[in-house]
């Protein structure tokens, strides 16, 4: 693709998941994206043939990202508790921060209002999590009766929801001091000996920094109360 048309492409993603995340699928039109993005409507139906295609593009670009951050974490030696918790900050932290990720969570709730089918990344996500419960069995990290694979799924559905939710929730309570509160929960029951604070102070310790400086990405210092 040439350099024009990338940049193009880029500009009309991004507007139309600002509009979406403002105003959801329904209620954003192509004439909204075009003014937003200051693109022609007819540029707009040249590089996505409907609204439904450009939704849909928003939804691939959110989810193309989740592989990229779980590669950070998969160097050998980290404890698989450790990394479980720790990709869930970064996967958090890009539901409340990047506008494509909040667009494409947005529209995946909205799917049946898109009348196509939306991608989902929760069977992958299940499948890691199951992986790296498994290791921490074998390490003996994991509590007895726990079984991977119906934990994964409930861990999935609970973080997920807490995603979802937390913006709504009453309180002062940042989504990283929420998502510890949580984790603090499910370790309770998780681990063979329990040291939940512990291990999320460790897992928050091994978040990148974002690379242009601004700060994003790092792992915030304030810890809820227990």
């Amino acid at each position: 693709m040439q350099d024009r048309a990338r940049a193009t492409r880029k500009v009309l993603l991004e507007s139309a998941a600002h509009l979406f995340v403002e105003r959801g699928y329904a209620g954003t039109s192509v004439n909204d994206i075009s003014d937003h993005s200051g693109k022609t409507s007819g540029a707009i139906y040249f590089h996505y043939s409907s609204k439904e295609k450009l939704a849909l593009a928003v939804v691939r670009e959110q989810f193309a990202t989740w592989p990229q951050l779980a590669a950070t974490y998969a160097a050998p030696g980290v404890p698989p508790l450790e990394k479980l918790v720790a990709l869930s900050f970064r996967v958090a932290q890009s539901l409340s921060e990047d506008v494509v990720a909040r667009a494409g969570a947005r529209l995946w709730a909205e799917r049946r209002t898109i009348g196509a089918p939306v991608p989902t990344p929760f069977g992958t996500w299940a499948l890691a999590c199951a992986r790296l419960l498994a290791q921490a069995r074998t390490r003996g990290e994991l509590a007895d009766g726990v079984e991977p694979s119906a934990a994964a799924v409930a861990l999935v559905c609970g973080f997920y929801g807490h995603c979802t939710l937390t913006d709504e929730m009453p309180g002062k309570w940042g989504w990283p001091e929420r998502l510890e509160e949580w984790w603090r929960l499910a370790l309770a029951s998780l681990q063979a000996e329990p040291d939940a604070a512990g291990l999320v102070a460790r897992a928050r310790a091994r978040i990148p920094a974002q690379p242009d400086g601004s700060g994003a990405g790092r792992p915030a210092a304030a810890t809820p109360p227990r």
